[in-house]
């Protein structure tokens, strides 16, 4: 008897990984050239997207997950997540702004750029949404901060590429609820 073919085992590492699944990973568990997995998570995508099965395959942070439709997650909101956590400051959306688009940086940079205190840094990292990423050859060897695959993931963004440009204003509007 055979074992189960690639869609179904692709659709199982999805939803059993309950986190963004990079072409790589998929490729090592199911001992298959990434190509060939890349076509079938696309394939998979569009089965199920025809089948309107209330769920959906969305390329985040690097990888693919399943997730719930925009549509349909008002209606199942009391099940889908925990209480959301407080809405950061504008304090600190500037901070984690200064540090999406110009890491790796340091405090002393991030509080030129913003001419203030860069304190709300230890509540983002708290929140894992920046980490230590090295330190800086300068004076001292200040700590180099860079944002992290959740801060991928609470912005929707499947990589750094994806922000959108500076002059576009405040990125607040990003936030998911």
């Amino acid at each position: 008897m055979s074992g189960p073919g690639l869609p179904a085992l692709v659709g199982a590492a999805l939803l059993a990984a309950g986190r963004p699944v990079t072409l790589r990973e998929l490729s090592q568990v199911l001992g298959v050239p990434e190509d060939a997995v890349r076509r079938e998570v696309e394939g998979f995508a569009d089965r199920v997207a025809q089948a309107e099965l209330g769920f959906q395959v969305e390329a985040v942070a690097g990888g693919y997950r399943l997730v719930v439709p925009p549509v349909i997650a008002p209606y199942l909101s009391p099940l889908l997540s925990p209480p959301p956590l407080p809405v950061l400051s504008s304090a600190a959306l500037e901070v984690l702004a200064v540090i999406a688009y110009r890491q790796p940086v340091t405090r002393a940079e991030i509080e030129a750029m913003r001419g203030g205190s860069a304190s709300t840094v230890v509540t983002l990292q708290e929140r894992e949404l920046v980490k230590v990423v090295g330190r800086s050859d300068a004076v001292g060897q200040p700590l180099l901060y860079g944002t992290t695959e959740r801060f991928l993931l609470d912005f929707g963004l499947t990589t750094l590429a994806d922000l959108p440009p500076l002059e576009s204003g405040s990125f607040a509007h990003l936030l998911r609820s």
